[in-house]
């Protein structure tokens, strides 16, 4: 199995990014409902779990350096949709839960997964040469 690099993993880089430029860039300039309201949210998992997955490594909490599982994913994805989308418009009052981002967060997530744990490409691939 690869060491999952973390804050370096080039997927985590890639999200940052795109996080950034949408952010500052394209947003200020577009009317795009989906940039404007969901595309940052798609980017959550892969932006901010390897963050959270080191720190949890380098307290101990996380006992390995592989990518994150599947139940990784979805344990923050809960934790995250709660705090965000539940409790957040309550401690902050210009903050309104979407469940739409809740899903945005999901497809995220399973899009990290499996890039992370290069299921992406397994379903690309034929089944031993047969269509």
């Amino acid at each position: 199995m690869t060491r999952f690099r973390y804050a370096l993993d080039p997927l985590c880089l890639i999200a940052c990014v795109a996080y950034a430029i949408n952010r500052f860039a394209i947003k200020p300039h577009s009317d795009s409902d989906f940039l404007h309201s969901h595309f940052n949210d798609v980017l959550l998992i892969p932006a901010a779990l390897p963050f959270f997955l080191w720190a949890q490594r380098k307290v101990e909490v996380r006992p390995h350096d592989e990518p994150p599982s599947f139940q990784e994913i979805l344990f923050h994805w809960a934790v995250w949709s709660v705090l965000f989308e539940g409790i957040g418009p309550y401690l902050n009052r210009t903050a309104v839960g979407d469940p739409w981002d809740i899903l945005a967060y999901f497809v995220g997530g399973v899009i990290a997964w499996a890039i992370w744990n290069r299921q992406m490409f397994r379903w690309f691939q034929f089944n031993g040469g047969q269509r």
